[in-house]
């Protein structure tokens, strides 16, 4: 089974595809150019934010806005991989589709991932997708232009909070730059991509960091997800192994190495008096 995943298949154009992970622990940074509708067929899919935890079992319905960051993590079931049926929609289908159908500009900011609602003509049209991928793991694009169409119709008709999410496009604009990297240090994304996200250029990122924080990006990301680390294996009393991957770090032999040089000792040793110093 072909193991595509969002991110790189939201990098091209608009799909419809089945995603298999046998993986014990599945995880990655999540943040998408174009809305995603994913439709759990078996395990367990969590979403991280900065500070919340969703947990989505089988036959859940997600909706994950574009440039949402996040982090997606999925977990097979006791015994079949997890599974899932995934929707990308392009822009311009989705600008054809809400032209004639105006949303209130009261409701259109959304924070977050939104579950769907459960209707039985929306689960069967899922339902309906999955003997296609007994043959391939991608629908041809000629008949995900059709079921795209047909999807919105149904969410359309049968949860309209769906539309404050669909029908709103553009791209990030200039935000506190503060706040947002206090909430999302955890996230192991490049400059370039923390820039995009706050409205800024990676040159202007870089300089408005300097200025508030008074050191480098690089120097400041790995000192707060160290301090983050510390914090969870020496009070709340979590293994370095759970911990490495969540405060931003990409293995467990540069996290041990660099929590070493930051603190005097490894985390998997803490010293017996730590909190009498």
């Amino acid at each position: 089974m072909q193991k595509t995943d969002l991110e790189t298949a939201a990098q091209t154009k608009g799909r419809i595809f089945v995603s298999c992970k046998r993986e014990k622990h599945y995880s990655r940074e999540l943040i998408l150019d174009q809305h995603a509708l994913v439709y759990i067929i078996s395990g367990t899919m969590k979403i991280i934010y900065s500070d919340q935890v969703y947990t989505f079992e089988r036959n859940s319905l997600i909706l994950i806005p574009r440039n949402q960051l996040g982090r997606l993590i999925k977990l097979p079931a006791e015994s079949e991989p997890f599974r899932s049926v995934s929707i990308l929609f392009p822009p311009e289908v989705l600008r054809s589709f809400y032209q004639e159908k105006p949303i209130n500009l009261a409701e259109k900011k959304w924070s977050g991932h939104l579950q769907v609602r459960q209707h039985p003509l929306i689960e069967n049209f899922f339902q309906s997708l999955v003997p296609y991928f007994d043959v391939n793991d991608e629908l041809p694009d000629e008949l995900a232009s059709l079921k795209i169409r047909e999807c919105l119709t149904l969410l359309d008709a049968y949860d309209g909070q769906t539309k404050r999410v669909l029908a709103v496009s553009g791209e990030p604009g200039k935000i506190d730059l503060a706040d947002f990297m206090d909430q999302h240090f955890i996230f192991n994304l490049s400059l370039v991509k923390f820039g995009y996200l706050t409205g800024r250029s990676l040159t202007t990122f870089k300089k408005d960091f300097k200025q508030i924080f008074q050191m480098t990006p690089g120097r400041w990301l790995t000192a707060k997800r160290l301090e983050r680390a510390h914090y969870q294996i020496a009070v709340q009393h979590r293994k370095p192994i759970d911990v490495f991957v969540e405060v931003g770090f990409e293995n467990l032999s540069h996290f041990s190495i660099a929590f070493k040089k930051q603190f005097g000792y490894s985390p998997a040793h803490l010293p017996d008096n730590l909190f009498d110093r």
